[in-house]
């Protein structure tokens, strides 16, 4: 339903109280939208500012995988974390939507467009929470006080940009808490069945919308109960169940998972959404806790010391003031009136809170998946100063009453600008005072989006030679991969990913090593982000001459005093870029584990090697820290990284159009760039259970890493999970060759217990050659633009994966057949 902005302002402000003249609507309400304008342009001004964050890449995936499903896709779901086939996806939908619509083509623009279209949304939260305090309270003011309150909380304003799954849900609360109010005002069907769809997408968004989901028929059920005749009471029956028709129409429609078992995955979607599985290790007055160890009161904690004090002062006085005039008119109260609806937010904010310390919420990243709470919390703030300048007015202290709120906003926004882009770890000054270096006591930055502050910094400070940035775990790696393209071209341009011993590293948190330190991004006294230069690999290659080894594979790993030392000699790019390792940690006493790895009884540490190693003199060399403590059983496995479907299909045209065939078998096995393709159309092979494996004969014995010298060749192995993918149209799976001069190979796969499924013979004559930036292989014609950026070398497997170059089509083409009825 649209309305115009004059029949908008009328809604809230009641019948004869606004001419239908537009000039004059909007000029009663000036205060209101000149506040909207300047956060739009305040908006607009920051919206560069802040950087990619670790949840957008998978809220997008969910998204997509809706959409896949929504086309006819059985399998979407199977690429996504588990539980994330749960999550509503209304939201990300149409920020897909958007892509196409506006032309999007880059990563940088998508980041920014999604940027923007999420923080709009929470401008228009303003709005409605604006026009329901209007309904509520009456005064003009009080409802600019609450909107201002609304969008100047910290926290949320930089979660406005790019928390796409804990803002929508916060705009959508409280433009459902309008609708109800409006439904209930109305008193006729089609209200109640559009605050009946509101509701539904609500759910849609999270689990918790169940709260208006419930209480709207149980303020009916009064209703009922009140009702001066039959006539009244079946208006009643009839109003409800469209709210009721329309809520469970919205959450199906929106929710593909249902479609094909509504009801039983309906139930295991109740169960896994309001018992979430996933266990979070997080800094709690200054404790190291599991999210299941927290105590009843985690969330009353991190609201209380999170929000402007005078805020929480505004919220107690609104509070005693509703429940005193309940106390006093509790008839009221169950009536359709307006101290029952003025009681509907206070219900809203307090029940989750109790129900959270009752039954034990999985919560955890502060108080982020109840930021909801702050729509009905700003409205009963916005009625406590209401009260307080009522009951101040005999004494003429009204207009003293809203000044004082007036410094309190303004203060807000000074205290906002200051850690300006990091207001999302705020605090107010009151746990500031009482608790010192609240860095230290509580967790920081969650999302990691100072990543982006990061190599700001380095592009700025440090010399062009010393700029190289690496990563030390998967996860600093997609930061600083999406950061990467969030830079204006000219900086990307300008930054390197040059695996070499003057690389720095990004490290979320204080970091590892004092020593190493460049800089550290800290906000009250904690560290979110440290630079770090990387360790010197000459002494990790010094260090291993004298080192146990434990290791004698791909990469030869000795152990050391402290630390494992990881080595390749000689060493290909590739081999650096892609490779990831797990080493699982037994100490000698269990009490040594952290206290969530107690049960297993071991520690798993998984790192990336660019992150820890450098590429020199044709060597890859690391040293990554160990545990501190005592050790009695170590393993080291190599994981090199999962191929995106996109990026394996675009490996497979790249081998049958250019490549050069070199093995005929179960795979057909091509050449592309000293790197080999094997591909098979037929989807005939268990291939989860199967491996490759590769007997490279080099042309010099020398070339050889000294274990393999006395074998003649160099035994690679590789698990087809790791190095392929299973595509609708065939598997693929791409394995990178040594950077020395090949001979010869033979080639196969084998399942473990049962030997080879085949093998095959192929002669080479392939020279030693460094692989270049960009995408070497394919003709300059046929690159996409992608490839033509510097960057590519770290972009490279990002757009391929992700369809940076060119995906609008296939996203085009993704929603045309999401929108039609599955088969």
């Amino acid at each position: 339903m649209t309305l115009s902005p004059p029949s908008l302002f009328r809604i809230a402000s009641g019948p004869g109280r606004l001419r239908p003249d537009v000039g004059r609507a909007f000029a009663r309400h000036w205060a209101a939208l000149l506040a909207l304008a300047l956060f739009l342009l305040a908006g607009l001004a920051v919206l560069d500012d802040y950087g990619f964050t670790i949840d957008e890449a998978r809220q997008r995936d969910i998204g997509v995988a809706n959409l896949r499903y929504a086309a006819g896709d059985e399998d979407a779901f199977s690429g996504l974390s588990a539980g994330d086939h749960l999550y509503g996806a209304i939201w990300e939908a149409a920020l897909l939507l958007a892509e196409p619509a506006l032309g999007i083509e880059s990563g940088r623009e998508r980041h920014l467009a999604r940027h923007l279209l999420t923080h709009l949304p929470f401008l228009i939260g303003g709005l409605f929470a604006y026009l329901l305090a209007l309904r509520l309270f009456g005064g003009r003011l009080t409802a600019l006080l609450a909107m201002l309150l609304f969008l100047l909380h910290p926290r949320l304003y930089a979660h406005s940009f790019y928390n796409s799954k804990d803002i929508p849900f916060l705009v959508a609360f409280v433009i459902a808490l309008f609708l109800a109010h409006r439904a209930f005002r109305r008193n006729d069907l089609p209200a109640f069945a559009l605050a009946g769809a509101a509701v539904g997408m609500l759910v849609n968004l999270r689990i918790m919308g169940v709260i208006l989901l419930a209480a709207v028929p149980m303020m009916r059920g009064a209703d009922f109960l009140l009702a001066a005749g039959w006539a009244e009471r079946k208006r009643t029956l009839i109003t409800t169940g469209a709210f009721a028709l329309a809520g469970a129409l919205a959450v199906y429609a929106s929710l593909p998972h249902l479609w094909d078992d509504p009801i039983g995955r309906a139930a295991d979607w109740w169960s896994a959404s309001a018992d979430h599985p996933t266990i979070q290790r997080e800094l709690f007055q200054g404790a190291t806790l599991q999210s299941t160890e927290f105590p009843p009161y985690y969330l009353p904690v991190w609201f209380s010391i999170t929000t402007p004090p005078f805020a929480l002062l505004l919220g107690l006085i609104g509070a005693a003031g509703l429940l005193l005039a309940t106390a006093r008119a509790p008839l009221a109260a169950l009536r359709n009136s307006r101290l029952r609806f003025s009681l509907l937010p206070l219900g809203c904010f307090a029940a989750p809170v109790l129900a959270a310390a009752a039954l034990d919420f999985n919560l955890y990243n502060g108080w982020r998946q109840m930021y909801f709470l702050w729509a009905p919390f700003a409205l009963v703030a916005a009625f406590g100063l209401q009260r307080l300048a009522s009951a101040l007015a005999p004494a003429g202290l009204r207009a003293p009453a809203y000044g004082a709120a007036a410094v309190g906003l303004t203060a807000t926004a000074i205290a906002m600008a200051l850690i300006h882009p990091n207001e999302q770890v705020y605090f107010n000054a009151i746990a500031d005072r009482a608790g010192g270096r609240l860095g230290t006591q509580y967790v920081m930055d969650y999302w990691g989006h100072p990543t982006r502050q990061a190599l700001e910094w380095l592009l700025n400070e440090r010399p062009p030679e010393a700029a190289a940035v690496n990563a030390p775990d998967p996860t600093a790696d997609l930061l600083l991969r999406e950061n990467i393209r969030l830079l204006p071209r000219s900086d990307r341009e300008r930054a390197s990913r040059r695996p070499g011993p003057d690389a720095a590293v990004i490290r979320r948190g204080e970091g590892e090593r004092s020593d190493l330190a460049l800089r550290r991004f800290s906000v009250y006294g904690g560290a979110m982000l440290t630079l770090e230069r990387k360790d010197d690999p000459q002494a990790a290659l010094d260090a291993a001459q004298s080192a146990e080894l434990i290791v004698d594979s791909v990469f030869d790993v000795y152990r050391t005093d402290g630390a494992l030392i990881l080595l390749k000699e000689p060493c290909a790019a590739s081999f650096l870029t892609n490779a990831v390792f797990r080493a699982v940690v037994v100490p000698v006493n269990p009490d040594d584990l952290p206290d969530w790895r107690k049960s297993r009884g071991d520690e798993a540490l998984r790192f990336k090697f660019e992150g820890y190693g450098a590429l020199f003199d044709g060597k890859c060399a690391a040293r990554v820290p160990l545990p501190e403590y005592p050790i009695a059983e170590l393993d080291v496995q190599w994981e090199p990284q999962f191929l995106g479907e996109e990026e394996a299909r675009e490996a497979m045209r790249r081998a049958t159009e250019e490549g050069r065939l070199i093995a005929r078998a179960e795979y057909d096995v091509y050449l592309v760039d000293r790197e080999l393709a094997y591909v098979n159309d037929s989807r005939g092979t268990a291939e989860t259970e199967a491996r490759f494996f590769l007997h490279i004969e080099p042309e010099r014995t020398a070339d050889l890493p000294p274990g393999r010298r006395a074998l003649g060749f160099d035994n690679l192995d590789f698990a087809f999970h790791e190095n392929g993918a299973l595509l609708p149209e065939a598997f693929v799976a791409i394995v990178p060759l040594p950077d020395y001069a090949v001979a010869s190979m033979r080639t196969g796969q084998f399942i473990s217990g049962e030997g080879e499924i085949w093998s095959a013979n192929a002669p080479l004559g392939l020279t030693a050659r460094r692989r270049r930036s960009g995408a070497p292989g394919l003709p300059s014609s046929a690159r996409p633009s992608c490839y033509d950026d510097p960057m590519s070398e770290r972009i490279e497997s990002a757009s391929a994966a992700e369809g940076e170059c060119g995906e609008s089509a296939p996203i085009a083409d993704l929603i045309e057949r999401a929108f039609r009825f599955r088969g």
